[in-house]
């Protein structure tokens, strides 16, 4: 039976990016890269980005993120473009909501751009408050069943 040699397993290695909280200097796009939304996320590290000139493209999350940032629909990321593939790209970076917000306040972002921040805002959220998340039945109604 081998000995333990390191210094901690799964969990230990779980946290270690505590150093991606501090404030990280704001990037823009260059040529042959776009802002894109993360439509839904695909498996096996893609994912479905609507990007901002229009154009629905299969997103390769790069190895440097993968199992390290996680990406969910409705994310605001930057992609590379391929020269050689218009339909595919690459994840470079993703914006954290207080970062895309800054971009659709200076303008790199178009207004129509829907920003959600986590689970509580939707890609179509037409919700007016939470007294309508529950249903209520009368005695009689479970009486009938």
């Amino acid at each position: 039976m081998p000995k333990n040699k390191g210094k901690g397993g799964k969990n230990r290695k779980r946290g270690k990016n505590e150093a991606d909280d501090e404030k990280r200097e704001l990037v823009f796009k260059e040529d042959g890269q776009e802002y894109a939304q993360v439509l839904r996320m695909l498996g096996n590290g893609r994912c479905e980005a609507m990007c901002i000139d229009g154009t629905k493209r299969l997103c390769h999350i790069r190895g440097k993120m993968h199992k390290k940032v996680w990406i969910a629909a409705g994310d605001i990321i930057l992609v590379g473009l391929r020269d050689y593939q218009d339909d595919k790209a690459d994840v470079i970076l993703k914006y954290m909501p207080d970062e895309a917000r800054l971009l659709k306040a200076y303008g790199e972002l178009p207004e129509s751009t829907r920003l959600n921040e986590g689970i509580s805002g939707g890609l179509d959220e037409e919700d007016d408050g939470a007294a309508n998340d529950y249903i209520e039945f009368e005695d009689e109604d479970i009486d009938k069943i």
